[in-house]
């Protein structure tokens, strides 16, 4: 059984050892260095009165997933920005499902119009994720050099909420 709710400073850490194992996979994600708990705790601050972050927890109470939303600068006042990390190996769960219930109630509540999800075309699981939900695209941009070097091709997607 998963449970979700919203995040606490002490789940920081947690939270940045399981993306911290995603972005040493690569492939599905745009950040390209580890970060750190203090860092997620310095993320959760910034616009915290515009923004959600909920977290899924399994039976032991361990994090298995995690989602924000929080304005963006390159979109209108009235959308939000999100992204959803599962643990490895613990996707197709009904984690990132249950994430997201939680988080578009989250952004009705905020007073937001639309959810932006921008995905690496390479990211075949992500794509799927946010197309199950109901996201259309709505624009790709191609060309986008990462951090590492890597260039890649990204689609947005939109949800209405």
């Amino acid at each position: 059984m998963i449970n979700v709710r919203p995040v606490m400073t002490l789940d920081a850490n947690s939270m940045a050892v399981l993306l911290n194992a995603i972005i040493e996979k690569g492939g599905t994600t745009a950040l390209t260095r580890p970060v750190t708990g203090q860092d997620l705790t310095e993320w959760m601050a910034s616009n915290a009165s515009q923004s959600a972050w909920h977290v899924a927890l399994d039976d032991t109470e361990q994090v298995v997933g995690f989602q924000w939303i929080s304005p963006h600068e390159k979109l209108p006042p009235e959308a939000c920005d999100v992204a959803t990390f599962v643990q490895i190996g613990r996707t197709g769960l009904g984690i990132g499902s249950a994430l997201f219930s939680a988080t578009a109630k989250a952004a009705k509540g905020l007073g937001y119009k639309w959810i932006n999800a921008t995905i690496r075309a390479d990211n075949d699981g992500g794509l799927t994720y946010y197309q199950s939900r109901g996201f259309r695209t709505w624009i790709i941009d191609e060309g986008i050099k990462l951090d590492s070097g890597l260039i890649v091709d990204k689609i947005s997607k939109r949800f209405d909420v």
